[in-house]
């Protein structure tokens, strides 16, 4: 399976949401029109919008203010992305060279404001309240997530409980967002809609698992990614949250020495990996996932018959078995 197979009921939507989210890109300023072009460039698999087009589909159907609330969706989630490249350093997004690597922070940090004005400023130009409501309560929650992993990462004192709410907040937010901005743009029913938005975060929260897991077990061609490379960065993930947690004292003792020095991580990652694996972090935070999987699952069950209902039970199931 793969997300071709997922949004193949909402396969014309997409098109059209495409062409209008290139059209909403466009500036008058050419070196903003010309950074916008390469954005579109590294665009992914935009699980955001096909949540958004799924969510009103499974709720009525796909409407004007649908579109414009996946467009707003992307703008602020490519947005987050640029400004994450700043933040990390990174060089390469997807396979090519970041907006900073090229155009330098300054201007990437520019670029990722205004995209987040530009989605913002659409919502009000059309009326869209509720959506940028929706939406400046994802940022809200996105922002404290993040400070709140780099708190408790400074400290290595990060629970199982710290960390989950760090992934609702930082990834499982926008999807929940995605889910109920559709909803609430196809139907006046309630229920439905916070229904939508439970399965997003849901799904959001398995989602992040399994991409913390990738670090120990993904295919370093197809991720693109180097395993470990969590380890050397000091992110701590559900799987060694779980081994520190049923390590001896003097064994936690040692892992929290090499991840406490840069130095060691870049050496050692390997020995935390081992330890992590040895230690069953794997078979935990995996289970933990499946948890969260049958719950998003158990909501599309209570939803309304119809294709887009089908391809989100497919998205979970694909979330699950992803291998990059």
């Amino acid at each position: 399976m793969n997300i071709q197979d997922v949004s193949r009921s909402v396969a014309d939507e997409l098109v059209t949401f495409r062409q209008r989210y290139k059209v909403a890109l466009k500036s008058q300023n050419s070196l903003v029109d010309k950074v916008m072009r390469y954005i579109l460039r590294q665009q992914g698999k935009q699980v955001r919008p096909l949540l958004v087009m799924l969510g009103a589909k499974a709720c009525g159907g796909v409407n004007d203010a649908s579109y414009r609330a996946a467009i707003m969706v992307e703008l602020l989630h490519s947005a987050t992305l640029v400004h994450d490249d700043v933040v990390d350093g990174a060089e390469m997004r997807r396979g090519i060279a970041s907006v900073n690597a090229l155009w330098k922070n300054k201007i990437a940090v520019l670029i990722g404001d205004y995209m987040l004005s530009k989605g913002l400023l659409f919502s009000l130009e059309h009326g869209d309240y509720q959506s940028l409501h929706m939406v400046s309560d994802a940022v809200r929650r996105m922002s404290e997530g993040e400070i709140l992993q780099i708190q408790k990462t400074r400290s290595l004192d990060i629970a199982e409980e710290d960390y989950l709410k760090v992934i609702s907040d930082k990834t499982a937010s926008l999807l929940s967002t995605s889910c109920a901005m559709g909803a609430a743009s196809a139907t006046d029913d309630q229920a439905l809609v916070e229904a939508l938005k439970e399965y997003g975060e849901y799904l959001g929260l398995a989602f992040q698992i399994r991409d913390d897991l990738l670090d120990y077990t993904g295919d370093e061609k197809k991720t693109g990614k180097q395993l470990g490379i969590d380890i050397q960065d000091k992110k701590i993930t559900l799987p060694l949250i779980y081994a520190l947690r049923h390590a001896a004292p003097g064994e936690q003792k040692r892992i929290r020495s090499i991840l406490k020095s840069s130095r060691k991580r870049a050496m050692k990652s390997r020995d935390v990996m081992e330890f992590v694996k040895a230690g069953g972090g794997l078979e935990y935070a995996a289970e933990v996932a499946e948890g969260f999987a049958t719950k998003s699952l158990a909501i599309v069950d209570g939803l309304p018959a119809s294709d887009a209902r089908e391809s989100l039970r497919m998205l979970v199931d694909f979330v699950m078995k992803r291998q990059h």
